[in-house]
């Protein structure tokens, strides 16, 4: 064999494969998203291992905006301190989403945003918090789970 002819059957194994068993749509969306998320937890664990007195470089405001993307669905979350010393999680999904539902530990919460893709959590207590979303409907439903983060 030369090297013509395995290019020749490398190419004919790529185009059986490709028509066979094609690559998902979403799958490098979906690679890319798991490999940056990979380390956010030693990230996480690095940040908190820093002490001293560095609360006035954030600001007198006690808000927290995050944003979360699969490439396809957005959320984002603007958490408050409420005067009873819990949390406010006021947030917004730019996709038909069927159920949010918001967990801490064990506890979870779940709700259904408005037609504008709002969504309240109110009197969430502080803690390791995740939010999942589900968009879709039937056979096409998909889900997006945000990493933890601290409220």
């Amino acid at each position: 064999m030369t090297d013509h002819d395995d290019a020749e059957m490398f190419a004919r194994l790529r185009t059986l494969w490709r028509d066979v068993d094609p690559v998902p749509a979403n799958l490098i969306d979906r690679m890319v998203a798991a490999v940056a998320a990979d380390g956010l937890n030693r990230e996480y664990a690095l940040l908190t291992l820093v002490e001293g007195e560095f609360g006035a470089v954030r600001g007198e405001a006690d808000a927290l905006t995050l944003q979360f993307s699969d490439g396809t669905t957005s959320i984002l979350l603007h958490v408050t301190t409420t005067a009873s010393g819990r949390r406010r999680i006021d947030g917004w999904v730019d996709t038909a989403t069927a159920e949010i539902v918001l967990t801490q530990g064990e506890r979870a919460r779940n709700t259904a945003p408005a037609e504008t893709g709002r969504f309240v959590f109110d009197e969430v207590p502080p803690g390791l918090t995740r939010v999942r979303l589900t968009t879709g409907e039937g056979d096409d439903t998909r889900t997006l789970s945000t990493p933890q983060f601290e409220l």
